[in-house]
């Protein structure tokens, strides 16, 4: 028995091996050599700084030359454009913070590679509609978590004091950009993610489903404060988080409107442009 779990944990190993591959022998030079001399922790960190960076620089730039430049006075009026200085403060926010910001991937990783956690290495194991149920039990549990985190990062006052202002010195459409998606205090940032590790413990999660929505945030919060309302029900989209900027006290939610509504918090875009709070 204890012979069949350590294979089936070795899986895990594998897996963020190949990961690691594909991130660390394609940027940094001399090939694999040099980084797989380093603790496994340690490779994971790296591998998830550097492709953190590039997914937000990347994913931020390309979003800010389309809506700003390409479909210039098309999406966001002229006098609605953030500075190039907002832009940059955001950049060099988010940056102090990627390295503490990856240190939560890589920890996630060394303990489902530990067998700490109930995540499963492969569809197969389960099956197609077992892995669909599993899924949306994650991101409910995911959902529910950030939105209370988030809200208590503004209800409970140190919080907000120390660490969520940050954040929300970023609160009108011509200061808020793709590029603020990420730009929080480092804890307040891990703080908001901590719900993807949390449920790692309670539902049966596939590990590269995890890791992939991990870094989708990149763009996920990218695209939620670029102040477009994409109006697709029921997404927690742009419209309803530039709002959450100006109130401060609605629509804390990630990925849907679901737990503002049901916990009362919710303010549609069109009520929100005819009322001031």
């Amino acid at each position: 028995m204890e012979v069949e779990r350590a294979e089936y944990l070795h899986r895990f190993v594998e897996e963020t091996d190949w990961y690691n591959g594909i991130v660390l022998d394609a940027l940094l030079p001399g090939g694999g050599a040099a980084w797989r001399r380093l603790p496994r922790p340690l490779q994971s960190w790296l591998r998830n700084y550097l492709g953190g960076n590039i997914l937000y620089l990347a994913s931020g730039f390309l979003w800010c030359f389309y809506i700003y430049h390409w479909k210039r006075n098309v999406y966001v009026p002229k006098d609605s454009i953030p500075s190039n200085r907002a832009m940059l403060l955001q950049i060099y926010v988010a940056m102090k913070a990627m390295p503490w910001y990856c240190a939560l991937p890589t920890l996630s990783e060394y303990m489902i590679e530990k067998g700490w956690t109930k995540c499963y290495s492969s569809i197969s194991e389960v099956g197609w509609l077992i892995y669909i149920t599993y899924m949306a039990i994650y991101l409910v549990l995911v959902e529910f978590g950030i939105y209370w985190m988030h809200r208590e990062l503004h209800d409970i006052k140190p919080l907000y004091k120390y660490l969520h202002v940050t954040h929300h010195i970023y609160n009108k459409q011509n200061t808020l950009s793709p590029f603020a998606g990420l730009a929080f205090n480092p804890l307040d940032g891990i703080l908001q993610a901590v719900p993807h590790v949390i449920a790692l413990f309670i539902v049966p999660t596939h590990f590269m489903s995890h890791i992939l929505l991990l870094f989708i945030e990149a763009i996920w919060t990218a695209n939620i404060h670029d102040c477009i309302d994409g109006k697709v029900w029921p997404v927690m989209g742009a419209g309803y988080h530039t709002i959450h900027h100006t109130t401060y006290r609605h629509n804390y939610g990630h990925y849907t409107i679901w737990m503002d509504w049901m916990f009362g918090t919710l303010r549609d875009p069109e009520e929100g442009s005819r009322k001031t709070q």
